[in-house]
């Protein structure tokens, strides 16, 4: 019922540390998966590194990098039955990134109801 794709981004450019650069890239992903922003929050670390959340219509995103390990980590819920095929591709291109390993949790929002069983 609902799926969340977990990324993780290795050789990361310049882009994780410049929050409004990663919010631009954020905006452009949560579009390629058809969602729209309700609400989001950015924080920039001191010294380094940033978290970027968004509430979208979907459920969440977000990015939190470190920028020392040229590392990026993303996750996108969504209450679709689908993650957006190619997303894994376009957020390697968005951000930069040398290497991304994807994996896809199945949430199973209906094993917990009786009436199901």
């Amino acid at each position: 019922m609902a799926k969340q794709l977990v990324a993780d981004l290795y050789g990361c450019g310049a882009i994780i540390d410049d929050p409004g650069k990663i919010q631009e890239a954020a905006h452009t992903a949560i579009n390629y998966v058809g969602a729209e922003i309700v609400e989001e929050c950015i924080h920039e670390f001191e010294p380094i590194g940033v978290t970027y959340f968004a509430v979208i219509t979907t459920s969440h995103f977000s990015v939190h990098t470190w920028p020392e390990f040229g590392y990026a980590a993303i996750d996108i819920f969504s209450c679709s039955d689908t993650v957006v095929d190619g997303i894994a591709e376009k957020l390697k291109e968005l951000f930069g990134a040398e290497q991304i390993k994807t994996k896809v949790i199945e949430r199973d929002i209906s094993a917990g109801d009786k009436s199901a069983s």
